[in-house]
């Protein structure tokens, strides 16, 4: 009998643990940064940090982008990109403050729910054009961009909501604190967890990854890449319908002018943090993180006396900087791939 020629193994569980480490070093090195911004502001401006709105504006401020930026992260990953999630959290804001106005005694969770809703619903319009006219997602969604925000300016027009026409109870949850944490944060941290825990634990959200690393080999492979596909911006739409509801009650006062620029952030926000914008890499985590950092440095550069003009170039060095990192983890990830496999 012949005895069948060697099999080549290659260490897969060893580079996949290395890989996860490179991510967990990169997260960890944005949160250094978010703490020297931190110190840094603070030795300028002790009430920066240690102030009663010094801390809750720490926290408070970045919880809208969180959201944002983590539905961006998941369809980021996927190997595409959202830019309408500006529009959407707009959009969604004006929705939940007409709510308000226009059905009156409506209870608070059923406004949220249907805002959450709605953004789930753009987010899925932006999916399905995506996923079945086979367009690329910058295409698309930069094309719902400007058609939802023109159904918002059509809608609003020069009015807006402000804080007197809805209910104080809404307004509270902008604005309450558990054992000074605000309460935004906590709601977002929470759904921050759920959504790292299914993109770490679940099948489903292995597969983004998969898709986001070679979604040809994953169409082959018999991964469901369209419904994949169709869910990243659903769950994209959904967040930042959330993120609409958030800043309602955060600020108080919506228009149709709300979320503008926010697309940009949610992009930079989940790179620096060390999303991929090739896909297959990052986790909602680091885009959180990402998000604070962002937020946190436009709060910190006037008090280190850095002008307005320098704050977007500050972004952008950083967001360079990130993609270059990205690429140079990509390069030595390769090399470190092909030198196990030769040694096998």
């Amino acid at each position: 009998m012949t005895s069948s020629p060697p099999t080549t193994v290659i260490p897969v569980s060893g580079i996949t643990k290395h890989i996860g480490a490179l991510g967990k070093a990169r997260e960890f090195g944005i949160l250094i940064a978010l703490v020297l911004v931190v110190i840094a502001a603070t030795t300028m401006n002790p009430s920066f940090l240690f102030s009663t709105d010094g801390w809750r504006d720490l926290l408070l401020t970045p919880s809208i982008l969180v959201l944002v930026a983590a539905g961006q992260a998941i369809v980021i990953i996927t190997r595409n990109v959202d830019l309408s999630v500006g529009s959407v959290m707009g959009l969604s804001a004006y929705l939940t403050g007409r709510l308000f106005i226009d059905v009156p005694g409506l209870p608070i969770p059923v406004v949220v729910l249907l805002a959450v809703l709605f953004g789930a619903f753009l987010g899925l319009v932006n999916g399905s054009l995506v996923a079945f006219a086979r367009v690329p997602a910058m295409v698309i969604t930069l094309g719902t961009l400007y058609a939802y925000r023109g159904i918002n300016v059509m809608w609003a027009g020069s009015t807006r909501v402000n804080a007197s026409d809805m209910p104080k109870e809404f307004l509270a949850i902008g604005t309450g604190q558990f054992l000074t944490i605000p309460i935004l944060a906590i709601v977002a941290f929470v759904i921050l967890a759920a959504a790292a825990w299914y993109m770490r634990n679940t099948r489903g959200g292995r597969e983004y990854y998969a898709i986001g690393s070679d979604p040809a080999a994953a169409e082959l492979y018999g991964l469901k890449v369209t419904r994949r596909v169709l869910t990243a911006f659903t769950l994209s739409g959904a967040l930042a319908g959330l993120a609409g509801v958030f800043y309602v009650a955060r600020y108080g006062t919506v228009s149709s002018q709300a979320g503008a620029g926010w697309e940009l952030d949610a992009v930079g926000a989940a790179v620096i943090g060390g999303v991929a914008i090739t896909g297959g890499i990052g986790t909602v985590w680091g885009a959180a993180i990402g998000a604070v950092l962002l937020m946190t440095i436009n709060r910190a550069l006037p008090i280190l006396g850095i002008p307005d003009f320098w704050q977007r170039a500050v972004v952008g060095v950083l967001i360079i900087g990130a993609i270059v990192l990205d690429r140079w983890l990509a390069v030595r990830q390769r090399q470190r791939l092909i030198e196990a496999r030769d040694e096998s």
